[in-house]
């Protein structure tokens, strides 16, 4: 009997375009598959018009459409149960949670990247201050002393003063020895032990690029005689880096800010564990509890990005109401997917909450670290 499909389609899938191979992975086909079982590749052998790439780019849109938005009203309305209908095997009806997780995050940080709040802070940045500063000395340069001695006693009155003290970027006694003989001042400190030298090698190096143009570790140690090694390059390194965050805290805020959304994906994973700790009597894997906490967590970067919208247009702080919402939230989401009494749900809730705020102080303590290093 010819094998003939029972609906005669058009384009791309008529008949007379139908493989008895698929051309993607070469699976055995017949010629009412419209597509590959094997791989899902549509049976076709018709090249490729400019029509039929576009019909199948919003094709393959309005699918992923879909399914996102089924997720985000199962996400909003049915707290803990679309993680319920997801580990239970409904997987096609939802998109991925991590890759939804992980789109909500990439939103989180293009919004932030455009907020620029922070970046007002670079006015206390030293080099800001110089100005001021050095439009004091030129005020002091212009006055005409009778003699040298007459105008480095004036000179020695302002200091005894303090006057520089008024300005963030003045040399400090400290800065004054270590340019005074640098040379000398780095020997001294290789003597000390390793805690006591590492954070006096920061403050030599921290001196040496903001008041005598040092840019690069090489260039220091060809000035300075200093021996080329691991530890004298990272306290370059971190020093060098102080100085840029001195310079420009607002753009340090913003960069540190930006890269919080990406710190999930590292602590959620150990958050999940302490999760299936607690419901260890539970018959959940641990992948079950992480896609609770994914699907939770998405939800909290929903509120947060509708949040951020609603303040940059009505000029209005609506982050904790949202993070009030985010709790009852969560509360709700607990009793619907681990069918817990109200007394033990709360208990496991406040107990979890802990632990989510300890973990987050270390991701962020190892995430600022990382950045003062790498920026």
């Amino acid at each position: 009997m010819e094998n003939k499909p029972t609906t005669q389609t058009k384009g791309r899938y008529e008949l007379r375009y139908r493989g008895v191979d698929c051309l993607n992975c070469g699976h055995p086909l017949e010629l009412s598959d419209k597509y590959c079982p094997n791989c899902s590749q549509a049976n076709s052998t018709k090249k490729l018009t400019l029509l039929d790439f576009f019909e199948e780019f919003l094709a393959n849109y309005l699918s992923y459409d879909s399914k996102l938005w089924r997720t985000l009203a199962a996400l909003l309305l049915k707290p803990g149960k679309i993680t319920k209908e997801y580990i239970s095997g409904r997987r096609l009806s939802y998109t991925n949670p991590f890759r939804f997780l992980l789109s909500l995050s990439i939103i989180y940080f293009l919004i932030l990247s455009f907020n620029s709040e922070f970046e007002s802070f670079n006015k206390f940045g030293y080099e800001n201050r110089k100005p001021i500063f050095n439009l004091m000395h030129e005020e002091f340069d212009k006055i005409e002393f009778e003699n040298e001695e007459e105008r480095a006693l004036a000179l020695a009155q302002m200091d005894s003063l303090k006057i520089n003290g008024f300005f963030k970027n003045q040399i400090s006694d400290k800065d004054s020895t270590i340019l005074k003989d640098p040379k000398s001042y780095f020997k001294k400190i290789n003597t000390k032990e390793l805690t006591s030298r590492f954070l006096g090698k920061i403050d030599f190096f921290n001196s040496i690029i903001k008041y005598d143009t040092i840019y690069y570790f090489e260039q220091g140690v060809t000035k300075f005689n200093i021996p080329e090694n691991k530890e004298n390059e990272m306290a370059f390194n971190l020093a060098n880096s102080f100085v840029e965050i001195e310079k420009r805290p607002g753009s340090f805020l913003n960069s540190l800010i930006s890269k919080l959304p990406f710190t999930t994906f590292f602590f959620l994973p150990f958050f999940s564990f302490f999760i299936w700790l607690v419901y260890i009597r539970k018959k959940y894997t641990y992948t079950d509890h992480l896609i609770f906490s994914f699907h939770n967590q998405s939800l909290l970067f929903i509120l947060l990005i509708v949040s951020n919208l609603i303040n940059a247009v009505f000029n209005f702080g609506s982050e904790g109401l949202f993070i009030l919402i985010f709790a009852i939230y969560l509360y709700k989401a607990m009793r619907n997917f681990y069918q817990q009494g109200r007394v033990k749900t709360v208990i496991k809730y406040f107990f979890l909450n802990t632990i989510f705020f300890i973990l987050g102080i270390i991701a962020i303590t190892i995430l600022i670290a990382q950045s003062v290093f790498t920026y």
